[in-house]
């Protein structure tokens, strides 16, 4: 067998097969791979949505997904096993939070009510903005969102006229948290196939979540600089 001669067109040609090759084996990896990641992200974003909803059979096969160019807001609605509707879980935004962009998916019943609320992604200053994960679901002075009704109570920190107490030195991580949830719930009315009955603090609510509610009644505050 003739052996190629070491020239620039015998490189070109060599590199380019291994190229090709290459590209043919991440495609084919890619494809195998795909579909296992793409269950394993439905099977992650399904039991969030259980965790901020009451009982429900299913989530309907399309959410509905706004964008406004800056932020992306998605409504999952759930339904019983006779297809009706027991309430919807949103994604929502904020770019406004002290280090940027805070994601979460908060839970509504029919009546408007916060069932709970998870974080998604933050990257708040740790022991501080970062907090938010469980102080605003916290039993202690006037933290708690969970069990109010989000188109009757005034969810704004309390140094802007709201109701609700900002996570200690984290003001700014705060308003940026609270954005989201009212954004949330505007989405959610605004897609909701039903009217929404807006009525006082669903006490049901508040009973579920009771037990994350409490977890973290007697952590100490950090002291730090007011965001």
């Amino acid at each position: 067998m003739k052996k190629l001669e070491s020239n620039f067109l015998n490189m070109v040609l060599v590199l380019t097969g291994i190229a090709i090759f290459a590209a043919i084996t991440l495609a084919s990896v890619y494809t195998l791979t795909k579909e296992s990641i793409d269950n394993s992200k439905q099977t992650k974003r399904e039991e969030a949505i259980r965790a901020v909803l009451p009982p429900f059979d299913h989530v309907g096969l399309k959410p509905v997904e706004m964008n406004n160019g800056v932020e992306t807001t998605t409504v999952y609605k759930a339904y019983d096993k006779n297809n009706v509707l027991v309430g919807a879980a949103v994604e929502s935004s904020s770019n406004n939070g002290y280090k940027g962009h805070i994601d979460i998916l908060v839970g509504f019943n029919l009546k408007g009510v916060i069932v709970n609320y998870i974080i998604l992604d933050q990257n708040e200053t740790l022991g501080l903005g970062s907090k938010m994960d469980t102080w605003f679901k916290t039993n202690k002075g006037k933290q708690n969102i969970l069990g109010k009704n989000a188109g009757l109570a005034h969810l704004n920190v309390r140094v802007d006229g709201g109701e609700v107490d900002a996570i200690t030195a984290a003001t700014i991580s705060s308003r940026a948290f609270l954005f989201a949830i009212r954004n949330a719930y505007f989405e959610f009315k605004s897609n909701m196939e039903i009217p929404v009955i807006e009525s006082e603090i669903d006490n049901d609510s508040t009973r579920q979540n009771s037990k994350v509610s409490t977890s973290n009644l007697n952590k100490p505050e950090m002291e730090g600089q007011d965001q």
